[in-house]
């Protein structure tokens, strides 16, 4: 997928913005905690199927407008991102587990 170069910078700033206030942490404690991590695991199977479902391939632009969306809708439906370090990551809820996970992804694509 070749993006325009505003459209690139503006999907790293949103990603480099979500990995520092989610991200960060939540795979932090993943590394700690099995169980977390193979939740990470399948939010991140279901974001690639998601979008590989709709013919767009894996990519950091991608990911970010994926992301903004399901922040948006949360946000619109009243959820309140977590504070990162004092984040009990056993009681996550779906959608920062889903957004760590597209960290996570976003991670994966620049390896």
């Amino acid at each position: 997928m070749r993006a325009a170069p505003a459209a690139r910078r503006s999907a790293r700033s949103t990603l480099q913005d979500l990995h520092a206030a989610l991200g960060d942490h939540g795979l932090r404690a993943a590394a700690d905690c099995p169980g977390l991590l193979a939740e990470l695991d399948q939010h991140g199977a279901a974001v690639r199927d998601r979008l590989w479902a709709d013919l767009r391939p894996l990519h950091p632009v991608t990911l970010a407008r994926y992301a903004q969306g399901v922040r948006d809708a949360a946000v619109e439906s009243g959820w309140h991102p977590p504070v990162g370090a004092t984040t009990d990551w056993s009681r996550a809820d779906w959608v920062t587990l889903r957004l760590v996970a597209v960290c996570q992804l976003a991670a994966d694509c620049h390896s």
